[in-house]
């Protein structure tokens, strides 16, 4: 044997470590397994059920409040500063003084502010702990790291378009909530019963595209156009 015939022996291919559909082993004996890709997950399905809405900043709410702090705790602290210099107390703080004295804490001011100050508490824990954002649907992760949302007017339109595709469809309005998309359709021909169901196919269809993190309960209703 020369020279070259030795090294092609010594550098020939391995043996694809491949399995048969039903699991047995290979024509060559060998084991392992390699998935298609149709058995591959979808990358995200894992965190499918992890996947969180948008939290709002709420920039607009704690501005006002801290706006409002502000304001108060300046102007109490100016009142109390010109008290400690010998100077007379502001007319406002005197007379909430005086009836804070007075007036019983079953007097209905005295409840109606309390009232005031429950509400205001509990809408400001309310804003503390929900995410907000309600107009964004959190769409399914594509890569780690990185989040998307789509905006259900935008998700309304787009259901809407393939909606208006469907033959026999003379006009459809389509609402889109966090866990419902609705679509109310005119057929102005064909069986509804047929326009029903080529509005579920095309829709559902429509759904899966969106590529939404929580899939959406879909109704539809088909009605015939109202005689003028």
């Amino acid at each position: 044997m020369s020279d070259e015939d030795a090294e092609r022996s010594d550098t020939r291919r391995l043996p694809t470590l491949d399995k048969t559909p039903d699991g047995a082993e290979g024509p060559d004996g060998t084991g392992g397994a390699t998935p298609s890709s149709a058995d591959t997950p979808a990358a995200g399905t894992a965190d499918h059920d992890r996947v969180r809405r948008f939290r709002s900043a709420r920039r607009v709410p704690a501005a006002l409040v801290a706006l409002v702090l502000l304001a108060a705790t300046g102007l109490l602290l100016y009142d109390v500063a010109a008290v400690r210099a010998d100077r007379p107390a502001m007319a406002w703080r005197r007379w909430l003084a005086r009836e804070l004295g007075t007036r019983h804490l079953d007097n209905p001011w005295v409840l109606g502010a309390a009232a005031v100050a429950v509400v205001l508490g509990i809408w400001l824990i309310v804003l503390a702990v929900t995410p907000g954002l309600r107009q964004v649907l959190p769409m399914r992760p594509a890569a780690p790291g990185i989040r998307a949302g789509l905006d259900r007017a935008a998700a309304a339109l787009v259901l809407r378009d393939r909606a208006m595709e469907v033959a026999g469809v003379q006009s459809v309005r389509v609402a889109v909530s966090r866990r419902k998309a609705k679509t109310h359709a005119v057929s102005h021909f064909r069986e509804l019963d047929e326009v029903r169901a080529d509005l579920d196919t095309s829709l559902g269809e429509g759904l899966r595209q969106l590529g939404l993190a929580h899939e959406l309960r879909l109704t539809v209703d088909v009605r015939r156009p109202k005689k003028r």
